[in-house]
């Protein structure tokens, strides 16, 4: 249901209020570059800082432009509360998006149980596809094979963001899940690794700043030139590291200034890059021939 390159769009800001002009720009370039579709809400884009009104308006600007040219969009509506997530969801819903990205509740810390609990509660009471989002290192707890195998034959649940940097738990979901199924990388520079393993595309903050060499990568494979995936891959390794040296996106924002798409202004308790980091984007960007 859902492939390629789907960047987790940041949320531009200008004088703290949040900037249409620039994230229409933003989406622009990377549908224009590749993406297959847009991930608007999410942790990339600043979720926790976004009012109800600036919720609504990502997603609905995402669907507007997405949905004429056939472009899928994957509206974040995650929470650690599950019948908050189910209100999210069903929002989503109303908004045109084609799934929801549902994370495991972060600071609860669910046991299994809990977190089989809770998709098969939202997907009961929603009709929206949605697709499970695994990010330990966000959320302080990992789904296991065994959730993910059970989850994965649950009428609605549609795929998986798999973001645990566990290539050993990947090759496993991928054998037991379901047929139809969607694995989905949530690491951009794991992703050409687990393309053999059933991965089917990539949710990418890497993909707001280069969207269209992420989306040869994935092209160069489907082709078979191997070689070639991996000769555009190691030209953005660089970048991916960068894109995380500080907390994400701001990163990612400082980069998509430097290609004047939007400014690189972050909500607290984010705050901008320091000065070494902002170097480092430089020379990984020159480096990925962005700049």
């Amino acid at each position: 249901m859902f492939k390629g390159i789907l960047p987790a769009l940041v949320t531009p800001f200008k004088g703290g209020e949040f900037d249409e002009k620039a994230y229409r720009k933003l989406i622009k370039y990377a549908l224009d570059n590749g993406a297959d579709g847009v991930v608007p809400n999410g942790t990339t884009g600043e979720n926790p800082t976004l009012s109800s009104e600036e919720r609504q308006n990502v997603i609905s600007i995402a669907v507007e432009m997405c949905r004429p040219i056939g472009k899928k969009v994957i509206a974040g509506a995650g929470n650690n509360s599950t019948y908050a997530t189910i209100d999210l969801v069903n929002s989503v819903e109303k908004l045109g998006a084609d799934a929801a990205l549902v994370i495991t509740p972060y600071y609860n810390k669910p046991t299994q149980s809990g977190l089989l609990l809770h998709f098969k509660t939202v997907a009961a009471n929603t009709n929206l596809p949605i697709v499970m989002y695994n990010v330990p290192s966000r959320t302080g707890v990992n789904m296991t094979v065994e959730t993910a195998v059970e989850l994965s034959y649950v009428e609605r649940i549609a795929g998986l963001k798999e973001a645990s940097g566990n290539l050993a738990q990947f090759a496993e979901m991928s054998a037991g899940c379901a047929p139809g199924f969607t694995l989905l990388s949530g690491e951009d520079a794991l992703t050409l690794p687990m393309m053999p393993l059933g991965c089917a595309g990539v949710i990418t903050v890497a993909g707001n700043v280069a969207p269209k060499a992420m989306s040869d990568i994935l092209k160069y494979w489907e082709k078979g030139q191997v070689d070639k995936a991996w000769e555009t891959q190691k030209k953005l390794l660089p970048l991916f590291k960068a894109l995380f040296v500080e907390t994400s996106p701001s990163p990612c924002k400082k980069a998509l200034e430097m290609l004047n798409i939007c400014s690189a202004e972050v909500r607290l308790p984010l705050a901008p890059v320091k000065a070494e980091t902002e170097k480092l984007l430089r020379e990984a960007m020159i480096k990925a021939g962005l700049l």
